[in-house]
């Protein structure tokens, strides 16, 4: 029997994430892997990762219901013989239809994700509940509603990432996701700006990057509290991570070093020759000094430091926090340009910066206040 073509074009929302449409494609849609990669202008194994991530996402009662309702968006219904034939084994868990409009998901996760951000907070949902409930437990041991949403409105966050199941069971509980938490970002950030226009249209998106913080610096006129974007740094960011011990995976001294090496770096910018020639810092350069600057050319004391911590330090580790301390490159393109294993870097980052703490605790070049 010849097999129906099952290709044609879903009829799903357009705020569906492009890696659900993938998966559809390939499993409700019946579309190659080969055909889709083409068709995106991707490898063939990215579009077979993203099928596999939401396969295994199947196990979330939210994405499964929402991945379940697309996959049937767009399809002939079935025959009269097929219906006969059916005969479900289990009650059927009740689902509501996905919100297909893009401006109410905006408006509810102002809303809802507000509220899950909260120390607490967590959504509860049940197979049988046609709303969900936002939760938030208080040290004291009280729990107190603070919002309610739809069931289709909550599968859109599942899918969209924006929240994760933390506890299965009769009833589920969801937590939000770093991801959740940059699209809130970014979301009020478009609202404090009203609508964008073509100009500041990236910069609600560039807002969902930023993590604001206020920290102490001296002067000499006494302590001064300043607000910095503390996700700008790679070390920043992995400064707040922990590992699997609870542990912060970058210590605050390892972070301090990384800190004074940038600092110095931005200072030896400053003068009439404002890009200066790091890259002969880099692997297979001559790591030699700048020759022959005069001094208009920068100030030369934070040039020679960064010069003699980079020495120090020697080829891949001086790379290494030269990329990602002072030029604020991201591990990942760290990792690619300099040919190494994923997920290595953060570990050579972390090498490079205990051998750089070392280096200032020998030279003193550390031991005075940052900038700032």
């Amino acid at each position: 029997m010849k097999m129906a073509n099952v290709t044609a074009e879903f009829a799903i929302p357009g705020w569906v994430p492009a890696a659900v449409r993938l998966y559809l494609g390939h499993t409700s849609g019946g579309q190659s892997l080969r055909a889709l990669a083409r068709r995106e202008g991707c490898h063939p194994s990215t579009v077979l990762r993203q099928v596999r991530r939401f396969e295994t996402r199947r196990d979330d009662p939210l994405v499964d219901e929402a991945l379940e309702q697309l996959g049937r968006a767009g399809q002939p219904g079935p025959g009269a013989a097929c219906q006969e034939d059916t005969d479900p084994m289990t009650a059927p868990i009740r689902s509501a239809a996905l919100v297909a409009d893009e401006a109410v998901i905006a408006q509810e996760a102002r809303r809802v994700l507000r509220r899950l951000s909260e120390p607490g907070a967590m959504i509860a949902i049940a197979p049988d509940m046609e709303k969900a409930v936002v939760l938030r437990e208080f040290p004291d041991g009280r729990s107190a509603r603070t919002a309610v949403l739809d069931r289709g409105v909550a599968q859109a966050f599942a899918i969209k990432d924006w929240i994760a199941c933390r506890k299965r069971g009769r009833v589920a509980a969801y937590e939000i996701t770093a991801a959740g938490r940059a699209a809130l970002r970014r979301l009020l950030e478009e609202e404090a700006r009203g609508r964008p226009g073509l100009a500041d249209a990236g910069a609600a998106f560039a807002g969902q990057h930023r993590d604001w913080d206020e920290r102490e610096v001296a002067e000499e006129g006494g302590a001064r509290r300043i607000r910095y974007n503390i996700a700008e740094s790679p070390v920043a960011v992995l400064g707040r991570r922990r590992d699997k011990d609870g542990q912060p995976f970058l210590t605050p001294d390892l972070v301090a070093a990384a800190e004074r090496l940038r600092e110095d770096f931005e200072l030896a910018q400053m003068g009439p020759r404002v890009a200066q020639n790091w890259d002969r810092f880099l692997t297979g350069a001559d790591r030699g000094g700048f020759g022959g600057a005069g001094p208009a050319e920068g100030p030369r004391a934070a040039r020679d430091r960064v010069a003699a911590a980079l020495r120090d330090l020697g080829p891949g580790l001086g790379d290494m926090v030269l990329r990602c301390c002072c030029f604020l490159e991201g591990l990942e393109t760290a990792e690619r340009r300099m040919g190494w294993s994923a997920r290595s870097g953060k570990i050579v980052l972390r090498i490079a910066l205990m051998r750089l703490k070392r280096h200032y605790e020998e030279t003193g070049a550390g031991s005075g206040p940052l900038i700032g």
